[in-house]
């Protein structure tokens, strides 16, 4: 029984950790999203590439290419840290009056980083899982008109 104890102490310990890492250096803990990430459709490709800015902060975009090749930006990201909390930070193109909506950094387990806004519409969370050097794994999820919603975006490294 005391092992038992011990071995989940030592796992909530390492879980604490993490996320202290990814608060305390967003560019450290987030650089595997770094690159372009290249995700099919039936209409086209959906893209988001990220980079890293001098002030450590990451700055993204997520754009669509529809099957003539024609591009449309969807939405200008980000991931900084604000006081002593990291968040992700989305400017979607023709909503919100062009104003950012930033989601917490509120857990990571796993290589998997959760972000929340409970006051946001839909989604209130996004979640982004470092799946390995070549695929990345994001979701975003909450409720909408009552019921619980979720959108899966599988991406490969360009």
């Amino acid at each position: 029984m005391k092992i038992n104890r011990l071995n989940l102490l030592v796992l909530i310990l390492i879980g604490f950790c993490t996320n202290v890492n990814a608060q305390k250096d967003p560019s450290k803990a987030f650089a595997f999203i770094l690159g372009s990430w290249e995700m099919q459709t039936a209409k086209g490709k959906i893209v988001e590439q990220w980079v890293q800015n001098p002030d450590k902060t990451l700055s993204g975009k997520s754009y669509r290419i529809n099957a003539k090749g024609g591009s449309l930006l969807t939405e200008t990201l980000k991931i900084k840290k604000i006081g002593k909390d990291t968040f992700y930070c989305s400017t979607v193109t023709g909503q919100n009056e062009g104003r950012e909506t930033c989601f917490k950094l509120i857990a990571t387990k796993d290589e998997t980083y959760v972000f929340e806004d409970k006051t946001h519409d839909f989604p209130q969370r996004i979640v982004y899982q470092n799946q390995g050097k070549n695929d990345l794994l994001a979701w975003i999820e909450g409720e909408l008109n009552g019921k619980s919603r979720k959108s899966e975006f599988r991406y490969k490294r360009q």
